[in-house]
């Protein structure tokens, strides 16, 4: 279905604002804000509040004379929310004092004969304030039923974006303890891969001697030449040269986007799975009790990490 002309207008209010460079930092899906103020002798309430989700998981609560709007919320919150499970309430109700909408008459007059037919046929003589029932319905109120103005609704809009503005505010605070935390924790393991490091120097020429003394405790007659080219395999076997390269580079990958760009949730969880995989492989390549704590030491980092970028935008 082709967009109303009212649609359009609202894009041009709304999306097609000039916005100033914001610094590229994490944004948390995690928001709210909130906006109030008077409208066409209405006070109107708008609140937007979102936590972490996969993707865009909307619910729109809105009055009965700005349900027609429903669909353009729906666009403009696709654009501006990008993930999040997301709620954008608009409340409004009449200001004390000012004057409600006129009745219909001939609707009340119609409601009040049928219920009256409806409780004499039940029961004559049962008391009961028809009148008030009738009035209390909302339908019969000519004012519910009016035209939306563009007048009124351009003034709803301009609370949605100052709640937005308050609520992207929100979401800026968040991400920028987010990005401490993850900087830490991406530091704490690039700092225990250095460990691993250290402790990996030297280590074959320590298994070598190991094996020979527990051979030598054994008593067991080996061929030299066979037994070199075992021991070759079997070094080979424990390399985690390239493992420790690759995960050097993750780490310097992750702190990277954590710096350059935004709503990158995805891509952090991509690289944090890859981080994940070198350290598994060299925890099981380790062989040697100092190195397998901080492989345990660093995967526990790294649970942490997962469970903060799935958070982020």
């Amino acid at each position: 279905m082709l967009p109303t002309a009212r649609c359009l207008r609202f894009f041009h209010n709304v999306l097609a604002r000039p916005r100033l460079p914001s610094p590229p930092m994490l944004r948390s899906m995690t928001g709210f804000g909130r906006a109030e103020g008077i409208v066409a002798d209405k006070k109107v309430t708008v609140e937007l509040r979102s936590l972490n989700s996969k993707q865009l998981d909307l619910f729109i609560k809105l009055p009965p004379a700005y349900r027609e709007k429903d669909a353009e919320l729906r666009l403009w919150a696709g654009a501006e929310l990008t993930r999040g499970k997301a709620e954008l309430v608009v409340n409004s109700e009449p200001v004390p004092g000012t004057r409600r909408g006129r009745f219909d008459e001939a609707l009340v007059r119609e409601y009040y004969h049928e219920l009256k037919s409806i409780v004499s046929a039940v029961d004559k003589d049962a008391a009961t304030d028809l009148v008030g029932h009738v009035l209390r319905l909302p339908e019969v109120q000519n004012a519910g039923r009016e035209a939306l103005a563009d007048a009124e609704w351009d003034g709803v809009l301009a609370l949605l974006r100052e709640a937005a503005r308050a609520f992207n505010a929100f979401r800026d605070a968040e991400g920028g303890k987010l990005l401490d935390d993850l900087r830490q924790r991406t530091g704490r393991i690039a700092a225990l891969l250095a460990e691993v490091d250290a402790q990996d120097d030297g280590r074959a020429g320590r298994t070598r001697e190991r094996i020979r003394a527990r051979l030598a405790e054994l008593e067991a007659k080996v061929d030299s030449d066979r037994f070199e080219q075992e021991l070759v395999f079997y070094l080979e076997k424990m390399d985690i040269n390239e493992e420790k390269v690759r995960l050097r580079a993750h780490c310097a990958y992750f702190t990277e986007t954590l710096e350059n760009e935004r709503q990158q949730g995805r891509k952090l969880g991509f690289i944090a799975q890859e981080m994940g995989r070198e350290i598994n492989t060299i925890g099981s390549k380790a062989n040697d009790a100092a190195m397998q704590r901080n492989v345990v030491l660093m995967k526990d980092e790294l649970e942490k990490i997962k469970e903060q970028v799935l958070n982020v935008l």
